[in-house]
């Protein structure tokens, strides 16, 4: 079993959720230097702006930080249920006086489809690479270890877990149903046992990899109780979210006071846990991802357009109410054992 601690340098035992779209250069070596890992989300980024991220992190922090990478089954588009998706959301869009799309893209390419982003974190070295939605092919994860990156990757349940240990990484990131964001279920339309953080936790250790605890960690005491559970390390996006250093938009951080968050696919296509507003009053499962997901970033900016922002990805987990605006390295002593 790896000492994931002592492998990452850590001094406390804290992961930033890499938060695509919402983390930074800034965000992660705030972090890094606090004595936790940051992380960066690169599924948001092309490989070129990846390069430039993960550039200017390693310029600001000495100490380790990490990327991370959606492993999304490449879509198989269906022109009839983007139409009828698009159709639903056609009365928000004239409601701000837009048009919708005349059609939806696939706006993120799945890291099993792009090695010009394979080749850009190769050359960038992070000391931990991990996945979600699923795994990366066996000659990515054979090109990454040879980097020295450590390689971790989302269970959302005990089947997950096993693959992700078959696959031969070194850790396991425990997503429990309170956590914000994307879930990382591989199969979107599979079962979801919708288990809590401390209880999934308590279910994967006997893999024997390290495991690291996402989901409702918000402070000291959540920390101590994860690692109570027998989680070496714990992973959060939520309490960090009202950090200055992090790219949270000021409607996101408003949203966050309200605390009461729901799952949904109606934004992206993928279930995802967000601040309740009007698009996951919306419902609906959307036209698969990420297009559904081009779809909502239009009706968002249609929305911010005409003044509204009720429309926005406010992406948070069970915790948020909690969370402190606070620069980052605070939010790493504040969740410290």
């Amino acid at each position: 079993m790896t000492d994931l601690i002592a492998a990452l340098g850590l001094r406390c035992p804290v992961l930033q959720a890499p938060m695509a779209g919402t983390s930074t250069p800034a965000l992660a070596a705030a972090v890094s230097n606090a004595g936790g890992l940051g992380n960066l989300g690169l599924a948001a980024m092309t490989p070129q702006q990846a390069a430039q991220a993960m550039a200017e992190t390693a310029a600001l922090t000495g100490r380790a930080w990490g990327v991370n990478l959606f492993c999304h089954r490449p879509p198989v588009r269906d022109p009839v249920r983007e139409a009828a998706w698009l159709d639903r959301l056609a009365p928000h869009f004239t409601r701000f006086g837009a048009q919708p799309p005349a059609s939806l893209r696939e706006i993120y390419l799945s890291f099993l489809q792009d090695d010009a982003m394979l080749a850009a974190v190769v050359a960038a070295r992070p000391r931990l690479v991990s996945f979600h939605f699923g795994l990366p092919r066996p000659d990515q994860i054979a090109a990454l270890r040879e980097t020295g990156a450590l390689l971790a990757a989302t269970a959302t349940g005990p089947a997950e877990a096993q693959a992700i240990a078959d696959a031969g990484l070194d850790a396991i990131v425990a997503q429990g149903w309170q956590a914000g964001g994307h879930r990382g279920i591989f199969d979107p339309d599979g079962p979801d046992e919708r288990l809590d953080t401390l209880d999934l936790v308590a279910r994967l250790v006997p893999l024997g990899l390290p495991v690291i605890a996402a989901g409702a960690i918000m402070q000291a005491s959540d920390t101590r109780a994860a690692l109570a559970a027998g989680a070496a390390a714990v992973q959060c996006g939520t309490a960090f979210l009202r950090a200055p250093e992090a790219a949270t938009p000021q409607p996101h951080r408003d949203a966050l006071a309200v605390g009461e968050t729901v799952m949904t696919a109606a934004i992206s296509g993928r279930p995802a846990r967000a601040c309740v507003n009007d698009f996951t009053q919306l419902g609906g499962a959307g036209a698969g991802y990420p297009m559904t997901y081009d779809a909502g970033k239009a009706l968002n900016a249609a929305a911010l357009a005409a003044g509204h922002t009720g429309f926005g990805p406010h992406w948070a987990g069970t915790g948020a109410a909690q969370a402190v605006a606070r620069p980052a390295a605070e939010t790493v002593a504040a969740l410290c054992p």
